[in-house]
């Protein structure tokens, strides 16, 4: 009898064993749109297949964040169509395409910035509308949150749910991701984002970053003032920025010191560069068949990324005369008009396989926007880069590329013909960029852990543990007063006044006394006269 009990309960026993299965939580996720969900949706999908019961948030209408997955997916309605959501992203991107350079059209920049961060408050607005969804939310029970912050909407709903949440991101306008940590930020060595400045900064590129992080307190606030203004009436509670944002257990950063300039940082910030970085595939027989056609010279890989595929004609033309230049065969994903110049050594692709194409032995060159996606993808595989950044974080990441000797940047609004073709073979012929991101590759692979099993670990950290308290600084419970210890200063200054003025008392005091003692001593006696 106890043996056929063993016989039958054997099976559930292995079962319960396995890894994952035993001690599946339940997690939340709330994405942002686009490309950030490109690397977040690899840390989802293994989580799912750790035996996790994964549940996706997304609105009805999204670029990227499909359903059919492994992973539940939860949608709610929102108020726009997919057009309209693509009218914001053109109106967007042809701010950065026909405008100005920056910093000259900073305004016209900052005011499209403005709106199309109002799509995403949109989605918030609609989110906790949805009468449905909510009741769907409170009526689980979830193990903790795990969300890209920058459009504050997964903060608002952790704090709404009470639950401990994992930022999952490359980083935040302004530098909040180090404001609301409570990170020390030296602007001495440390440049803020839109500056283009390394690490080792002149005195005016100091001065420079002294403005930009004043004038940081007053844009940045104004950018979210609408988001803000949305999460204090669902939380019914004045919050600002850094009140939702210091709340996170956890915070994934997508880079590492390989790439990112040597700074403080906190012990609940996990680096996680790389993480987006997949063990490549052989092509397939269309790509394979280009590869292998391109004989010795090779092929140079051109992608602006996921969401850009299509440029103003001008500058389409231009960038074919440039490709045209170098006797590698280009693959360049483009979706728009071909252009009449097109060049022979130039294939013209809806969609490539980037990382892929990256890791074959005949890649010589990588034309990117400067994504971090593309750049760690570009490090991992060590091919030089050629950067045309085109908004948000993009231009830092190329000085960052640039000022480690692996690539080149170029102003897609000002750069011709000849300066792309120049950066292109430069960046092939000359020995010393693939040295360098050579270098930096084997750098950045040489570590103990993968970067998606770290941030698989720290998630299921926070999900067991309902949090990271013990990571958490006191520094979040002191007013800036205390923290720049400005009232021990004063205090210290007050007894070290109050004890000079009491020691000049005293010697004044002793002065006087001594004076008074010799004064009357000498002070001549008057003979009696008789």
């Amino acid at each position: 009898m106890t043996f056929r009990l063993c016989y039958l309960l054997a099976p559930w026993i292995f079962i319960l064993l396995i890894p994952g299965l035993s001690e599946g939580g339940k997690l939340l996720v709330v994405p942002m749109d686009g490309s950030h969900w490109l690397s977040m949706k690899q840390l989802v999908l293994k989580l799912k297949e750790r035996g996790h019961e994964v549940v996706v948030l997304t609105p009805e209408v999204s670029w990227q964040m499909e359903k059919g997955q492994s992973y539940t997916v939860k949608t709610y309605p929102v108020d726009y169509t997919l057009e309209e959501l693509d009218n914001y992203f053109e109106e967007f991107l042809t701010a950065h395409l026909h405008g100005q350079p920056f910093p000259l059209n900073a305004l016209a920049l900052y005011n499209i910035s403005k709106h199309t961060f109002r799509v995403f408050f949109v989605q918030c607005k609609n989110l906790f509308s949805s009468t449905e969804t909510m009741q769907y939310l409170n009526q689980s029970s979830f193990d903790a949150l795990l969300t890209d912050p920058i459009a504050l909407c997964g903060a608002t709903v952790a704090n709404y749910l009470s639950l401990p949440y994992v930022f999952f991101m490359r980083g935040f306008p302004c530098n909040l991701h180090y404001e609301a940590s409570q990170c020390p930020s030296p602007l001495s060595y440390v440049p803020r984002l839109f500056t283009f400045n390394s690490d080792n900064m002149t005195f005016l590129q100091r001065v420079e970053n002294a403005l930009i992080a004043l004038l940081e307190l007053v844009y940045c606030n104004a950018l979210y003032a609408e988001g803000l203004k949305l999460s204090s009436e669902i939380l019914q509670r004045e919050v600002s920025l850094v009140d939702l944002m210091s709340g996170a257990s956890i915070w994934l950063l997508r880079y590492d010191f390989v790439f990112e300039y040597v700074r403080p940082v906190m012990p609940n910030m996990v680096f996680i560069g790389g993480v987006n970085c997949a063990q490549s595939k052989p092509l397939s027989k269309e790509f394979e068949a280009i590869v292998n056609a391109s004989g010795e010279h090779g092929i140079v890989v051109f992608s602006l990324g996921s969401m850009v595929s299509d440029i103003p004609m001008k500058k389409a033309r231009e960038i074919a005369d440039a490709l045209g230049s170098v006797p590698q065969t280009v693959l360049w994903r483009y979706t728009g008009e071909v252009p009449s110049n097109l060049p022979k050594n130039v294939k013209l692709v809806k969609w490539l396989p980037q990382n892929d194409l990256l890791a074959h032995p005949k890649t010589r060159a990588f034309i990117t926007h400067g994504g971090s996606h593309g750049v760690y993808e570009g490090i991992c595989n060590a091919v030089p880069m050629v950067l045309m950044p085109l908004f948000g974080d993009q231009m830092d990441n190329a000085k960052r590329v640039e000022s480690r000797g692996a690539g080149l940047t170029l102003n897609i609004l000002e750069m011709t013909s000849e300066d792309m073709s120049n950066a292109l073979k430069t960046v092939i012929n000359d020995k010393k960029y693939k040295e360098n991101i050579k270098r930096l590759s084997e750098l950045h692979l040489d570590r103990p852990i993968h970067p998606l099993d770290l941030a698989v670990h720290w998630v299921e950290f926070v999900m067991r543990h309902k949090g990271a308290p013990h990571l958490r600084p006191a520094a979040h419970d002191l007013n800036w007063i205390q923290y720049h210890s400005l009232d021990v200063i004063a205090f210290l200054l007050v007894v070290v006044l109050l004890s000079l003025f009491i020691s000049l008392k005293c010697c004044m005091f002793c002065c006087r006394r001594c004076c008074f003692k010799k004064g009357r001593t000498s002070k001549p006696t008057k003979s009696k006269s008789h």
